[in-house]
């Protein structure tokens, strides 16, 4: 068990060794007694998305006993009592009841836990019970079954397993409608899928899939409350969250804009959940799968961090790495104007992105001592000789960093003929600097090398940090599709 100290190691703080006196009205008290630890430390960390963070530590006395407390409540979540080798751990639900003890015994973990004085425990627990001897009971069926088709007992085994997995969505209808309010309750809704509604109910009374799909993406959050932030702090919602936006939703930018805002609005009554689902958008879309979707992470930079709605709880670190990629990337999203490049060629004359007359004009950033750099470099060129220069298509390399000598000897042996060779002087550079305007590295992104982008004949950006094998396929598309 890891358990991770800060997010990012940005804006989450912790306390550790928490020793106060309890109030008993507003405090929280845990004892802990599992068997056979007599010595060291427990320590109580949460959920928070994907990764675990750590809240509290006690100290075993000799009789193994050992007590978390506070003089405040903690926040609602599932958390996790982790063992004094971190080598496992036990979860508990924190809610309204903060005081309770816990006994188990690790050489049967699952039957021997108890909470005394949590009934809301004591339900967590008998449905953990319920669902590991279900799945036990569903996986010794599953060996039964054959690879033969034909085989009639495999419709059996099949009946027996839906008829498992059946009792046990009975048991959680069970608990939800009798405990409406209880954390386990909303984890349960937050884990069921929308029921597409059968095709007789389609419009037309057929199956469309049009329809199936909308009205899935549709009531994919029904029962669920983006106010309940106790929902932060389970290893469910993450989940749940990244699946909505990676597999669900149109993957366009604008469709994820409109809905990322969406629910933002609905969860910015309650400060916790508007900070998780901002921050994991963020760090989802500040370097996002796919090209161009970098957009959605400008389009959070202007409206939520540079307006100033995520100050309450940004620190300097975090705030800093915002605003830096922001500013890096609100210059070169899909469609700007690319800037201009305030650099000279081998000779040292001054040049001109507006004053390149072609189809398409390729920039690739790139370092002669760069690995990665030397590999694909030669593969640009290949491609250039080959197909693009044919076509209208100019090609513009800048050094980055590796030394004047380095990247003169690189272009002669690799035959980087009929390149626009530049560079930035060091005169250029602390010019700019002094003037506080941004480097053509912020104008491009171009912290990585190499890193290559393909301009229109207007010089508007159409493509962005492709590999060379990429790029042929979307320059052919584009070629293609022009009109004849």
């Amino acid at each position: 068990m890891r358990i991770v100290i800060l997010m990012f190691g940005f804006f989450l703080t912790l306390s550790v060794g928490l020793t106060q006196p309890v109030n008993p009205k507003n405090g929280y008290e845990i004892q802990v007694q599992i068997q056979p630890f007599k010595n060291g430390h427990y320590f109580l960390a949460y959920h928070f998305g994907n990764k675990q963070f750590l809240v509290d530590s006690a100290k075993l006395d000799p009789n193994g006993l050992a007590i978390f407390k506070g003089d405040k409540k903690l926040q609602g979540g599932i958390y996790l009592i982790v063992f004094p080798e971190k080598n496992g751990w036990i979860e508990c639900m924190l809610d309204k009841e903060q005081r309770f003890s816990i006994s188990a015994d690790t050489s049967n973990l699952i039957s021997s836990l108890r909470f005394t004085g949590s009934p809301d425990n004591t339900i967590f627990n008998d449905y953990q019970i319920k669902s590991f001897e279900t799945g036990t009971k569903m996986n010794e069926i599953k060996k039964l079954q054959t690879n033969n088709p034909s085989d009639p007992k495999n419709a059996l085994y099949a009946e027996q397993i839906k008829n498992l997995s059946n009792e046990l969505e009975q048991y959680r209808e069970s608990i939800k409608k009798n405990h409406p309010t209880l954390l386990l309750t909303t984890i349960f809704n937050l884990l069921k899928d929308p029921t597409v509604p059968p095709a007789k109910e389609h419009p037309g009374g057929k199956y469309d899939s049009t329809y199936a799909y909308q009205y899935y993406k549709n009531h994919y959050w029904d029962g669920i409350s983006l106010s309940d932030e106790r929902l932060i702090r389970t290893p469910v919602l993450q989940g749940k969250f990244d699946r909505y936006f990676d597999q669900i939703l149109p993957a366009d930018s604008d469709s994820i804009i409109m809905y990322a805002d969406m629910m933002l609005d609905v969860a910015e009554s309650n400060e916790e959940m508007f900070k998780f689902i901002l921050s994991s958008l963020a760090e989802k879309y500040v370097n996002p799968k796919y090209m161009g979707q970098d957009a959605i992470f400008v389009h959070l930079f202007e409206k939520y961090f540079l307006a100033g709605r995520a100050d309450s709880w940004m620190n300097e670190k975090y705030k800093k790495y915002i605003f830096d990629r922001g500013y890096s990337l609100m210059s070169n999203t899909i469609g700007k104007k690319a800037a201009e490049l305030a650099m000279v060629d081998t000779l040292g004359n001054k040049f001109s992105l507006y004053n390149v007359d072609a189809l398409y004009t390729i920039i690739c950033f790139w370092d002669p001592t760069c690995g990665h750099c030397r590999e694909e470099v030669p593969k640009l060129n290949l491609f250039y000789q080959q197909k693009w220069k044919q076509s209208g298509i100019k090609i513009i390399g800048v050094m980055t960093d590796g030394g004047r000598e380095n990247w003169l000897k690189f272009i002669t042996e690799n035959s980087l003929k009929d390149w626009m060779h530049l560079y930035q002087t060091d005169e250029t550079k602390d010019a700019i600097l002094k003037a506080n305007k941004p480097s053509y590295r912020q104008l491009y992104d171009a912290y990585t090398t190499p890193t290559i982008y393909l301009l229109d004949k207007n010089k508007n950006i159409l493509a962005k940090k492709l590999n060379s094998q990429q790029l042929d396929e979307f320059i052919e598309v584009k070629m293609n599709s022009k009109p004849r």
